[in-house]
């Protein structure tokens, strides 16, 4: 029989400590029609670099269901019927992208390129679901014909570089700040 693995409260605490950055960094944005640049994807990247996949998984998943039961932590709003936003899709994008990155982080060395790695493929998780499912909202939810190319103008291209900066410095707070985090170290 398998043992069953339990979140001692200091993972708790972690896990409601990034919900609530990811939380925050939704209000930190530059508004764009359809898709607002925040710093979502930084603190998302960030709880799967430093609470690995099943904590930083638990931190994304905890921030989404306090979003959809109406508590307003999405960029614009919240409520279950946020569903049908075309930002939706990132949002359910970052939570696949923490568990890889996570589990990268896990598998890999404390090392900024092992970081870098699993940002990178934080990065091609979170747009292969947010740009899907942005496609599938204008399409046939909101009735607005839009290309494959106009979706990649306004849901990837304005987002991109920015990302990859983000992924670097990531991967430097997250050498720095990995041995801070690991259970029973108070110091570096």
């Amino acid at each position: 029989m398998q043992k069953k693995k339990i979140i001692d409260v200091r993972g708790m605490v972690l896990c409601a400590l990034f919900a609530t950055l990811i939380a925050v960094g939704a209000f930190i944005k530059i508004p764009i029609p359809y898709v607002p640049i925040t710093l979502q994807f930084l603190f998302t990247n960030l709880a799967g670099l430093l609470l690995g996949k099943r904590k930083g998984l638990i931190a994304v998943c905890l921030y989404i269901f306090i979003g959809l039961a109406g508590v307003p932590v999405f960029t614009q709003g919240g409520g279950p019927a946020y569903i049908f936003q075309p930002t939706f899709g990132y949002i359910i994008g970052f939570a696949l992208g923490t568990w890889f990155a996570g589990l990268i982080a896990e598998h890999g060395t404390n090392s900024i390129k092992t970081y870098i790695i699993a940002g990178l493929l934080n990065f091609v998780a979170m747009f292969a679901i947010g740009l899907i499912h942005l496609y599938l909202i204008l399409n046939f939810y909101l009735s607005t014909p839009t290309g494959i190319v106009k979706i990649l103008s306004i849901g990837f291209l304005p987002f991109a570089l920015g990302d990859v900066v983000l992924i670097i410095v990531c991967a430097i707070l997250a050498k720095r700040l990995r041995p801070f985090i690991e259970k029973g170290k108070t110091t570096a």
